[in-house]
């Protein structure tokens, strides 16, 4: 699985003075309080708000670089649903559970979180995943990677035929503009195809951060012909 292992790690991720802005949801409050005096004790890392359930966070401030998820809350709602929810406000996330949810972590895993926190962790592992995700980091953990083997569906990757056309072109080296004029579309729509391609990706544990990622995904998955090659 692509990502950051925990244990490969090298340090704060942040440039200096940069202060990560944490959202912890929790229905337990021994939990989250315990979390947040963790994290309280990192220069580079602030716990901003604390909430049972993601619209209470929410209420409280959409300005994170981070939500820390619990899977199981008391609204009942689902992983996926919460997940969504968040990065509808460019809000990435990290899940926060005990690992004896598998299929709802998977659930979140479909909507592409950044990794999977074990509540068994030792502080210095939690505050290093937590570190990584908030700088937009991609993390690979033993509980994620085997939820997401468990369930096959998360690593395939299966397009639209309209995003394989603007993936085609746009891994080969070509501009949004250049895509849009081609194809008929608007750079708007090409755009907004490219997110959703890179977000597709990022749930199958692929995440692609530069066009020579995505070149190198889709050649894989057979969505480039046989010369191309990136310009």
């Amino acid at each position: 699985m692509a990502g950051v292992a925990v244990t490969d790690l090298p340090g704060p991720y942040a440039t200096p003075g940069t202060v990560r802005r944490i959202g912890i949801v929790e229905d337990h409050q021994a939990v989250a309080v315990g979390l947040a005096a963790i994290l309280s004790e990192q220069p580079d890392l602030t716990v901003v708000a604390i909430a049972q359930t993601v619209p209470a966070l929410l209420e409280r401030t959409t300005d994170l670089d981070l939500a820390v998820l619990d899977l199981r809350l008391p609204d009942g709602s689902s992983p996926r649903a919460n997940v969504e929810l968040l990065h509808s406000l460019d809000i990435p996330c990290l899940v926060y559970t005990t690992g004896d949810w598998r299929d709802l972590i998977r659930s979140a895993a479909r909507a592409g979180v950044l990794g999977v926190a074990l509540k068994s962790d030792p502080a210095e592992r939690t505050t290093a995943m937590i570190r990584a995700a908030a700088s937009g980091r991609q993390v690979a953990t033993m509980a994620w990677a085997s939820a997401i083997d468990s369930d096959p569906a998360l690593t395939n990757i299966d397009l639209p035929p309209r995003q394989r056309d603007v993936l085609e072109h746009y891994a080969n080296g070509e501009t949004a503009a250049s895509v849009a004029h081609k194809l008929g579309l608007s750079e708007h729509t090409v755009n907004d195809y490219l997110s959703r391609i890179r977000r597709r990706y990022a749930e199958a544990g692929r995440p692609v951060r530069s066009r020579v990622d995505l070149y190198r995904e889709a050649k894989r998955d057979g969505f480039l012909g046989g010369d191309s090659r990136p310009r």
